[in-house]
Formats: structure tokens, C-alpha cells, sequence
């Protein structure tokens, strides 16, 4: 069984804590939605300072809004729109300290001043992006980066992904 906890310590504590956790919380579950919606909780939960956490599916030339926890989203991003649909498109993390100097950027909550998008792939298909967004600017830098693709790398191999892979 499961117990969530945060625990003190410094960013990188935090996170290897975090890594910890998303491992236990998907040990011997393949459902690509459960999955999805207890580690947007998760991050939700863990994360310091942010206003949504959540993820979009790849259907075909646009994201899908999937499970997420935060207020109410745009449930369609056509790839190269916006900071996910950048990521989509040029397959890269994105980390945006302000998003008001993103061309393009889609305001579906108009306090988010930071996001963080992290392009998910199984066999070099983007199956979906793991996006977070934060009120604060510059919430985000080099090493929150660096876990939450670790993050999503462990969430995307947790994962029977063919429901996308066939669509």
C-alpha cells in the first residue's frame, strides 16, 4: 500500500524523495490512466509553488488533455501551439521562466507565470507531455528539469501505452 509524505531537506532530497514515491505508487500498475492520475496528484501534492500539474495524450496532430489536478484546462493543443504543444513538436523540454514572453503561449489559467513541459516517448513515439505550471515566476530551472524528466521517464515506463499507440 502506498503512504504519501513530504519530507524537509533540500530541493534535491525532496526529489530523489519523490522519485522514490512515484516508483512505489506505480509498482505493478500498467493502466495507463491510473498511472497518469495518482502521479499528476503526486506532483500536485509534492511540488512547492505550483497551480496545476497534469499530463496530454498524443492523438494524432494536437494534444488531448488527460488527467491533470488544478483548475479546469484546454483540452486541445494542436502540436507547435503553446509551451506543450512546442514540446510536442520539437520533442525537447521546455522550461519557461516567464510565459508571457512565450510566443504563442495558451493561457488556460491566466495567474500561471511559469511552466515546465517534459515530451514522454515509448519506442521514439511521443505518447503524451507531462506539463506543470506555477504562479511563480521562474519557479522552474536546470534542476527541476532534471528530475521531472527522471519523473516522467519512470511514469512512462509504468505504462501500457497501446490505447495511444494503436489510436
Amino acid at each position: 500500500m502506498f503512504h504519501f509524505e513530504q519530507i524537509e531537506g533540500d530541493r534535491a532530497s525532496r526529489y530523489e524523495h519523490l522519485l522514490k514515491q512515484v516508483g512505489h505508487l506505480v509498482e505493478g500498475e500498467r493502466d495507463m490512466v491510473a498511472n497518469l492520475a495518482n502521479t499528476a496528484s503526486l506532483l500536485y501534492l509534492s511540488l512547492e509553488q505550483v497551480n496545476w500539474a497534469g499530463y496530454y495524450l498524443n492523438h494524432g496532430d494536437e494534444l488531448v488533455l488527460g488527467p491533470f489536478m488544478g483548475k479546469p484546462a484546454c483540452i486541445r493543443i494542436p502540436f507547435g501551439k503553446g509551451v506543450c504543444g512546442t514540446a510536442a513538436s520539437e520533442r525537447r523540454t521546455q522550461l519557461v521562466r516567464d510565459v508571457l514572453k512565450f510566443p504563442g503561449h495558451i493561457a488556460c489559467d491566466a495567474a500561471t507565470r511559469s511552466e515546465i513541459v517534459v515530451p514522454m516517448f515509448k519506442d521514439d513515439y511521443l505518447v503524451a507531455v507531462l506539463d506543470i505550471d506555477s504562479p511563480i515566476e521562474a519557479r522552474f530551472d536546470e534542476e527541476d528539469q532534471q528530475y521531472l524528466e527522471r519523473f516522467a521517464q519512470i511514469v512512462t515506463d509504468s505504462i501500457d501505452w497501446s490505447p495511444i499507440l494503436k489510436g
